[in-house]
């Protein structure tokens, strides 16, 4: 149930009030109770201090008569002050109210005197350990001991550090008249704020309101009724314009476009939710306001022409309003940026995500001027082989020969090309045809090793597999040799002779099974590595040529790893070489 004005507004001046009531209490109860406290330790310190002279000039301390200070507790006032002397270790020297006190305990660890310890004075209200009796404490450090005055804490003490009640008594009264007047203001107001209300509800139903002179002659009469005035104007004006911006909105909403419509000022006067979306998907940082926005470096080129049309002298002349498209890319995505320049010098702004069909364009270009640019180098060999063979004929048989095996490399490379370019095609465009079943990857590592075991021990390269058996997962097997065999392949051509070749299986957890294959050959400068897995990437173009490679090793190896739902990254070993880290999905 909500509560109305007079309501609230007596609620909140009851809370603030209790609060700085209770607030001033506390402060004055502790300051009575800290300034009574302080006088009677005034009291207690001046015992101290006189005691302290009176030992100091009979020498008590060197003589150990401390019996004579009893003399001087007899001069003072109190009947119940205790006084005790206490050396630096914690014995006791002396004591006003024990006789024996040459046997009592050691004092160091005394509340008062470990606060005098730290602070060089201490009080403490508490029971004797020795007498049994209560005390108020305060003890003193000196140079050479502990001089300790103690009240007995009886009826006539407690009642002095008590604090007078009379400020509370006034002070609630006060909070009473208070309330008091503040309930006779609430009430007065309470009858215009409900008229206020009844407006401001009706005016939320988007209902007509009539003025029948319900508010005050004064002043507060003529601004409601100002008000009413115009808001039935308004809300005629706005009846009108609903249907028609009801279908605007429907429509903006409804395109797969970011649109935004700006002021002459720059402001966002209309924009639909796909808007502020891409515009943070093309930013780092979530940007909202209209001043951030047009600040993106990606709208300098969209400012520099509104700048440069808006002054021109000719501007606004033409039935030809300003118009503006390009393309900008940001984060791996592609935007077309349209803009157009009204008359009122407002603008327009599309945003179009053209991702899909850039990167299909700029892929199929690249794809295509790779695969044509790879197949000239072996179609261009093997004619020119077969030309020289043909122009020179006859030729001796070991020159034939030579030429026959040159020609034939070649043809396998070719063969090799076609067959990558049509397994990587395979993974990307009909991945779900490959078979799928439970694969030891145990034994493919062993397979791989069986496979490249001459070019191991020709190279005299030290292989290390660290693989337990019964790693099984569900996969395509033919990938998954794809995948180690390509990655041995770049190992061996260009990690160099005499390294160590490690695949290790370093973690596994409910889903994958994580993968390290490193080398301690040759390092890949870093400029390389966020392109090595890119289709016919080459970090050295003519020495990858001269060992054979197709360019397309590492990318099926980065694409299998996908299929088999894994990642894979790559670096540089602080110790030298390259290290591949990657995971494949047990399921």
């Amino acid at each position: 149930m909500k509560k109305n004005f007079s309501a609230q507004i007596f609620f909140y001046y009851s809370v603030i009030f209790v609060i700085f009531t209770a607030t001033v209490l506390v402060y004055q109860y502790q300051r009575e109770k800290d300034f009574r406290a302080s006088q009677l330790e005034a009291l207690l310190d001046n015992t101290s201090e006189i005691t302290y002279r009176f030992i100091e000039q009979n020498e008590l301390f060197a003589t150990k008569n401390f019996d004579q200070v009893a003399e001087v507790v007899n001069l003072f006032p109190q009947s119940n002050t205790r006084i005790t002397v206490i050396d630096k270790t914690g014995k006791v020297l002396y004591d006003s109210f024990v006789d024996d006190y040459q046997e009592m305990e050691n004092h160091l660890h005394r509340p008062e005197i470990q606060k005098a310890t730290d602070h060089g004075i201490g009080a403490n209200i508490r029971v004797s350990a020795t007498t049994k009796q209560e005390f108020y404490y305060y003890a003193k450090q000196y140079p050479k001991y502990f001089v300790r005055a103690a009240l007995v804490y009886d009826v006539e003490v407690k009642d002095f550090l008590k604090t007078s009640r009379i400020f509370i008594v006034f002070i609630i009264g006060l909070f009473l008249f208070i309330g008091l007047l503040l309930t006779l203001v609430t009430l007065r107001l309470s009858g215009t704020i409900k008229k206020l209300k009844d407006f401001a509800l009706k005016a939320g139903n988007n209902e007509l309101i009539e003025y029948n002179n319900e508010f005050p002659d004064n002043e507060l009469g003529i601004i409601s009724s100002q008000i009413i005035t115009i808001y039935n104007n308004l809300k005629k004006t706005k009846d009108d314009l609903s249907t028609e911006r009801e279908k605007l909105f429907n429509h903006l909403d409804a395109l797969d476009e970011a649109i935004a419509f700006f002021s002459e000022k720059r402001k966002i006067t209309l924009s639909n939710g796909r808007f502020v979306q891409i515009v943070n998907l093309m930013s780092k940082k979530e940007v909202t306001s209209s001043s951030k926005i047009l600040k993106l470096p990606e709208f300098e080129k969209l400012n520099k022409f509104i700048n440069r049309e808006t002054v021109n002298p000719d501007f606004g002349k033409s039935d030809k309003l300003p118009q503006l498209v390009y393309t900008v890319s940001k984060n791996e995505k592609y935007y077309k940026i349209q803009a157009i320049i009204f008359a009122d010098k407002s603008f327009e702004v599309v945003i179009t995500d053209v991702t899909r069909l850039e990167k299909r364009r700029l892929l199929k270009q690249q794809l295509t001027s790779n695969i044509a640019h790879e197949l000239k180098t072996p179609l261009s060999s093997i004619r020119g082989y077969l030309e020289t063979i043909l122009d020179n004929w006859p030729i001796p048989p070991e020159k034939l020969r030579y030429f026959l095996e040159k020609a034939f490399f070649q043809s396998e490379r070719l063969t090799t090309l076609i067959n990558d370019v049509s397994l990587i095609n395979n993974i990307e465009d009909a991945g779900e045809l490959f078979e799928m079943k439970q694969v030891d990857l145990k034994k493919v590592c062993d397979d791989i090793y069986e496979y490249f075991q001459s070019k191991i021990e020709d190279n005299n390269i030290d292989f290390i597999e660290d693989v337990e058996p019964e790693t099984v997962i569900n996969g395509n097997e033919s990938l998954l040799f794809s995948v180690f065999q390509n990655l041995m392949e770049n190992a061996i051509n260009y990690g160099g002779r005499e390294i160590q070749i490690h695949i290790r299986c370093y973690h596994q957890d409910d889903n994958y099974y994580y993968f390290s294959f490193f080398n301690s050959g040759s390092e890949i400068p870093e400029a390389h590595l966020p392109r090595l897995f890119e289709r016919f990437y080459r970090v050295d173009k003519g020495r990858s040529r001269a060992k054979g490679g197709t360019g397309l090793g590492l990318a099926i190896v980065k694409n299998a790893i996908t299929l088999h739902k894994g990642s894979v990254s790559v670096k540089n070993r602080q110790k030298g070489g390259v290290e591949f880290l990657f995971s494949l999905s047990k399921e």
